[in-house]
């Protein structure tokens, strides 16, 4: 495949999505029954953010989310739907102005850019490509690259790959154990159900104490969801696959033209 600064927006022709799922009628009463709790918790349409709140409740995949990630216990979906569209409240990542984040893309550390074999957006992370002090900018910046993921999900997806590349990554390049919390509680807390798999590579010997760092905010789905070194061809489509990672798809990435495709 020749070199090519066109980004992939769909998954290889003739993908099933997976998985894809399906409730029972007790199921489906607890999913409604969360419905009717949130929309006593929605902002009044004299607030600014009512209507972003709503388009938010209104998504298939929103309340489901919360039922299968407390494993079906009301209660504990209630507090944990809660809790986020509070969080969502202050930190409106779905309202992060493209611009204010920018300069944080400028050298590809976080580029979103096909599929993997069930249909999930790929999320690459590269630390080694770090360009700006740790801030809470940072943090931001990763959240609206979830929320772009989330806008590239085929019609009944609801999960994507982040593929974390540690290819030329330094101790002062690596985000510190703190960023990596905060972003790790988001990820988590208030994006249930979001990770299908993270696949961590080229990770030198150096940085492994910031795994063990970690790990005890990793819950066990997350932590069951992680693979080190794996064959990404078993899980990429050639074609989907960038090619520094053993795949056909050649992408020569450039900043201005990378932003102006992800931002149209």
């Amino acid at each position: 495949m020749a070199p090519t600064q066109t980004i992939l927006t769909l998954p290889e022709p003739g993908t099933v999505i997976h998985p894809v799922y399906s409730y029972t009628e007790e199921q489906r009463k607890m999913i409604h029954d969360l419905q009717q709790y949130t929309s006593t918790l929605l902002l009044p349409s004299s607030d600014p953010y009512h209507r972003t709140e709503a388009r938010w409740l209104s998504r298939d995949d929103t309340h489901p989310r919360y039922m299968r990630a407390t494993k079906w216990i009301y209660a504990d979906a209630q507090k944990r739907i809660k809790a986020t569209m509070e969080w969502r409240r202050e930190f409106q990542p779905d309202l992060i102005p493209p611009e204010e984040v920018r300069v944080e893309a400028e050298t590809g550390k976080i580029i979103l850019n096909g599929f993997d074999k069930d249909g999930r957006p790929i999320l690459y992370m590269r630390p080694g490509r770090e360009n700006t002090e740790r801030s809470p900018r940072q943090v931001r910046h990763l959240v609206w690259w979830l929320e772009r993921a989330k806008d590239l999900m085929p019609p009944g997806q609801e999960s994507l790959v982040i593929l974390v590349d540690y290819k030329s990554c330094t101790l002062r390049t690596n985000p510190s154990i703190s960023v990596a919390r905060k972003v790790l509680s988001i990820l988590q807390q208030h994006y249930p159900e979001t990770l299908g798999r993270a696949l961590i590579v080229n990770l030198p010997s150096i940085l492994t104490f910031f795994y063990k760092g970690i790990s005890p905010f990793l819950d066990p789905v997350t932590r069951d969801k992680m693979r080190f070194n794996p064959n990404l061809s078993d899980l990429v489509d050639s074609h989907q696959l960038d090619s520094a990672f053993g795949g056909s798809y050649e992408f020569d990435f450039e900043a201005n033209s990378y932003w102006d495709q992800i931002v149209k």
